[in-house]
């Protein structure tokens, strides 16, 4: 009995000597002044390894919600099939008698009439079912690239490459709110990392397909098949997968989400701004194929360096993402732009083969810091139910600002050359990249990190 009346009094005693020693440490972080010394942590258990923020992004990850993974799964599929194609393009175009002007109105047209659509159906997702517009824009896509597989004239090419951009433009918007709207604001900026890298490694895969079908004989009207294939699956995996409330995380407006349930929030339009000034020095990435080749890249090992280039920002798109959710996400799309105003004027003024294939690295620092954070930006300064009207307005303005930026970088390569041309399209971005730090640190973006 006394032996173990004198051990509860020993336990008491310990006990209460380790809560005076835990208090007289743990002094509030609020009640220190300057001089005091900072607040000491107690040390991991013996045989256990702090975590790592790399292993807090994989947990971070792992957390996202089923919606984010299989909208990441077919951006990958797509871009498989989109990227297995559209370096081959300009080659089938010349088998079918087509001049090079003829690529220029291909591509200029579909993406202007894609950003006419992105407006349009961003709006239309906030009134109705956003999986049926986000499969539909996966579906057509698809069945465009069956339709050039079979084509025998230019002009069904053209009409092909339409119909292919108008896809695009349907899912854009409401894809975007899809992911905004299922993940916390802590988390978007991975959310969307995570999208982008996906994208990012079907773009990877694809040209390597097609590289892999050709070698072993395929024309290019099989390899388009089997591309428009891959592209099969991502409507398919939606269609049959997809729920799209089933993992509603922001509850910040009603479920109804008629137009007049949200509202943009102020800081917005000056946002769009920064992205339009950016937009218009964000010319096409085959002007930096063209300037590799002038370097002396032969058209052989192109596909190889377009594969890398890919990889290396599917890469670098998770921790961008999840760098802007631990910080101000303009300041890290600031980055990333100004990343890609040195890497411009890099590749104006390269001679060497090698200087591209690290300007390739670097132009890939951009893709990893900006893309993921700007739609993560456009989902913070928008409530629930006028997302699908922001990443319309997104899309379709700079999508719309692209539109110039090719025509006046190829007008100024023909006339003045490639260092002229792409230092124009540095200089835009560096404009747009102020702007954005300005409203970063003096403007409405300034908290918007994680609201």
């Amino acid at each position: 009995m006394s032996d173990t009346w004198l051990s509860r009094k020993k336990h008491i005693r310990a006990r209460s000597k380790r809560q005076k020693n835990s208090e007289s440490c743990a002094i509030p972080s609020k009640n220190r002044s300057v001089g005091q010394q900072p607040e000491l942590r107690a040390d991991p258990p013996p045989g256990r390894r702090p975590i790592t923020r790399a292993q807090l992004t994989l947990e971070g990850l792992r957390k996202l919600p089923r919606v984010v993974w299989l909208l990441g799964l077919a951006s990958l599929l797509n871009d498989v099939s989109s990227e297995g194609i559209f370096p081959l393009l300009p080659t089938f175009l010349a088998t079918l008698g087509a001049p090079m002007s003829f690529l220029g109105l291909i591509e200029g047209s579909a993406d202007a009439l894609s950003s006419i659509i992105k407006m349009a159906a961003g709006k239309l997702s906030d009134r109705g079912p956003r999986k049926t517009l986000v499969a539909s824009g996966y579906a057509m896509p698809a069945l465009a690239r069956a339709v050039i597989a079979v084509a025998v004239a230019p002009w069904q090419v053209l009409a092909a490459r339409l119909f292919d951009r108008t896809g695009k433009g349907i899912r854009s918007g409401p894809r975007d709110a899809l992911i905004a709207d299922s993940v916390a604001p802590s988390q978007r900026g991975r959310a969307f990392g995570l999208n982008r890298s996906m994208d990012h490694l079907g773009a990877a895969l694809g040209p390597v397909i097609a590289w892999a079908l050709l070698s072993m004989g395929a024309s290019l009207r099989v390899t388009f098949a089997v591309a428009a294939g891959f592209g099969l699956l991502a409507p398919a995996v939606l269609f049959f997968r997809l729920r799209e409330h089933e993992q509603l995380a922001d509850r910040s407006g009603p479920l109804d989400a008629r137009p007049s349930s949200g509202a943009l929030r102020p800081g917005f339009a000056a946002y769009i701004v920064a992205c339009v000034l950016f937009a218009f020095g964000n010319s096409s990435d085959l002007f930096l194929l063209v300037r590799a080749k002038e370097v002396g890249w032969s058209a052989t090992y192109l596909p190889l360096l377009w594969t890398f280039h890919h990889l290396v920002k599917s890469m670098a798109a998770l921790p961008g993402g999840a760098l802007s959710d631990r910080h101000s996400r303009a300041l890290v799309v600031g980055a990333g732009w100004t990343a890609y105003a040195l890497t411009y004027v890099g590749f104006g003024f390269a001679n060497q083969w090698w200087q591209i294939l690290v300007l390739f690295l670097a132009y890939a620092l951009y893709h990893g810091l900006a893309e993921g954070a700007e739609r993560a930006i456009v989902a913070d300064l928008a409530e629930r139910g006028a997302r699908g009207r922001a990443f319309g307005l997104y899309h379709g303005l700079t999508g719309a600002a692209a539109l110039p930026a090719g025509f006046i970088t190829g007008w100024v390569w023909d006339r003045s050359g490639p260092a002229w041309a792409l230092c124009i399209n540095a200089s835009c971005a560096a404009v747009g990249a102020i702007w954005l730090f300005a409203l970063s640190f003096a403007g409405p973006l300034r908290r918007s990190s994680t609201t």
